[in-house]
Formats: C-alpha cells, sequence, structure tokens
C-alpha cells in the first residue's frame, strides 16, 4: 500500500472544504490534480471515499470515520517534523504555515499591527489571516488559531485569555437631543436601535440588575454585519448601539457618541485566543500564542 502524505493532506482538505475547488485554491492547486491525488488515494486504499454527483462530491462512511483518524495524525506529524526543521532551542528561524482567523474590526485595528510584527520577526514562516465577523469552525476550515471576542463557544477548543472589553451603549449627542436619554434599560422601550446581525437582540441587549439579567424589549429598523458599520450609523444619529470599547472609545473620547445606561451592568467580554487541540503543539502555534499574550499583557490597548 502506498501513499503521500500528500495525498493525505488533499483528502483531508477536501474533507474540510467540502468541494474540489475550494481545495485546489487552498492548495494552490489545479482542480484536475486535486482529483487525480483522490482518485489515487482511493484505488490505494481499496475504498470509495466520495460520491460524486452531478459534480457534487459527498464523503462515504469510510471517508468519515478515516478524516477522523488522519486529523490529528497528521497534526502530530507536522508538528513534529516541524519542531525538528526548527530546533527545540530557537536557533533556527519558524518555517510552514500558520493560518488565523480574527473579526473584522478587532483584527484590522489591534490585530493586524501584532501579527505583523510576528511576520517580520519570522521571515520563513507563510501567514494567512482571514478577517470575518462570522465565528469561523477552526477545524473544518482549516485554522491554526482564531481570536474570539465573548466567551469560546466551542467547548473542544483550547483558549487562553488575552485580555477584556467591556460592551457599552452609546448614542450620539443629536440623537438624544431629538428623541430623549433613556436611564433605565426599561427606557430603551420606544427607542431605535441599531442591531448586529451575528447575534440576536435579546443576546446583545443584556443588562445586569438586582443580582439577574434581564433583556429590555427593544424594536429598530436597521441591522448590520459590523461594529464600525454601526458605530458610523450611530454617530450619524439613527438609533441607540451596543459596541464593544474598542470600537467605541475613540468616538466616546471626542464627544461624537455618548456612553449610557453606566450604572446598568453591560457585560465585560474576554478577548480569547483559541485553537483545536493538537499534541504536540507545535513550536510555531505555541510562539504565535505567547507574542499575542505579551503584546496585551498590558491590558487592553484602547483604554
Amino acid at each position: 500500500m502506498r501513499y503521500s502524505l500528500d495525498d493525505i493532506e488533499t483528502f483531508l482538505t477536501v474533507m474540510e472544504l467540502g468541494t474540489v475547488t475550494a481545495a485546489a485554491a487552498r492548495l494552490n492547486l489545479s482542480k484536475s490534480v486535486i482529483s487525480k491525488r483522490v482518485s489515487d488515494f482511493e484505488a490505494t486504499l481499496g475504498a470509495a471515499l466520495f460520491r460524486r454527483n452531478a459534480g457534487r462530491i459527498t464523503p462515504t462512511e469510510a471517508a468519515l470515520r478515516l478524516a477522523e483518524r488522519l486529523r490529528p495524525a497528521l497534526g502530530e506529524l507536522v508538528a513534529a517534523t516541524e519542531s525538528a526543521a526548527w530546533g527545540m532551542d530557537g536557533t533556527t528561524s519558524l518555517r510552514g504555515s500558520l493560518a488565523i482567523a480574527a473579526p473584522m474590526s478587532f483584527g484590522t485595528l489591534y490585530m493586524s499591527p501584532v501579527l505583523a510584527r510576528f511576520a517580520a520577526a519570522h521571515p520563513e514562516l507563510e501567514l494567512r489571516i482571514d478577517y470575518d465577523d462570522r465565528v469561523r469552525d477552526l477545524s473544518r476550515e482549516g485554522f491554526d488559531l482564531g481570536i474570539r471576542v465573548g466567551d469560546a463557544r466551542d467547548g473542544a477548543l483550547m483558549a487562553r485569555k488575552l485580555c477584556e472589553d467591556r460592551q457599552i451603549v452609546v448614542a450620539s449627542p443629536d440623537y438624544l437631543a431629538h428623541h430623549g436619554t433613556p436611564l433605565t434599560p426599561q427606557d430603551l422601550r420606544g427607542h431605535q436601535v441599531i442591531s448586529y446581525s451575528h447575534m440576536p437582540d435579546a443576546a446583545l441587549w443584556q443588562f445586569r440588575q438586582g443580582g439577574r439579567v434581564v433583556s429590555p424589549q427593544i424594536a429598530g429598523r436597521l441591522t448590520l454585519n459590523n461594529g464600525e458599520a454601526m458605530r458610523d450609523v450611530a454617530i450619524a444619529g439613527l438609533g441607540l448601539a451596543v459596541l464593544p470599547e474598542f470600537i467605541a472609545a475613540p468616538a466616546l473620547r471626542d464627544g461624537r457618541l455618548v456612553p449610557l445606561l453606566a450604572d446598568a451592568g453591560t457585560r465585560a467580554l474576554p478577548v480569547m485566543a483559541v485553537w483545536p487541540p493538537v499534541s504536540p503543539m507545535p513550536a510555531k502555534l505555541r510562539l504565535l500564542i505567547d507574542h499575542l499574550a505579551a503584546a496585551f499583557a498590558g491590558g487592553a490597548p484602547w483604554k
């Protein structure tokens, strides 16, 4: 039985991304090369790994079982070889690649300079950085590390807290002059609020009162998928918004936005580095996490 690591990596990439086209783009190969590798791997194993129908492929039961065992095995093999190539004493440059997912606004405002310093320190290491407010499935989408603002929702992920960020209710002075200032969460009824498409209003607009969490009834006509866009709409006087402090801070400092309901107990959210468990941890991933932790060791830089 003869097969190569390229065959295994190609098979797992097709499994993760779901299409030959996406796997070809990820691996920077032609679709014909991807298809041939998968076919050769199937022939070597003597088992069908995908069902093909009208240009679509779906994994077989054998493929699902095989991928479950191969993913950690390949991860350990890559970690072992990269550690040997790098040298456990760190005397050789990091090699290989790392894929990182982070929220759009946090990424562009605070992650980019930190990652740029890491890239400059390790010129032989390839970095793939994806900024998107959607919560990414790290394992399925091939990411080594993710940054999450808020509690990690996947208990299977490893996590390291970098700092904390508080959620703040804000509005523009113009909006408050025309619509009044809410003094309690219950006063939000009747106000226009700006919604966030990646989180239900009931989860976003939460406050602590009398030892319990309350989600007041709210309504609005504007829904956006990015915190900076929400901030700009609030500055324009179109409604109230709940924003992370790292987004709201500059507009609060110069008076374009006003903080509201300071005594109502809005949430403080952890900023976390999360990653799929892998043993042994690759040196490049361990050093990246340490680099991020050092960058935020002094607390939230926007404060």
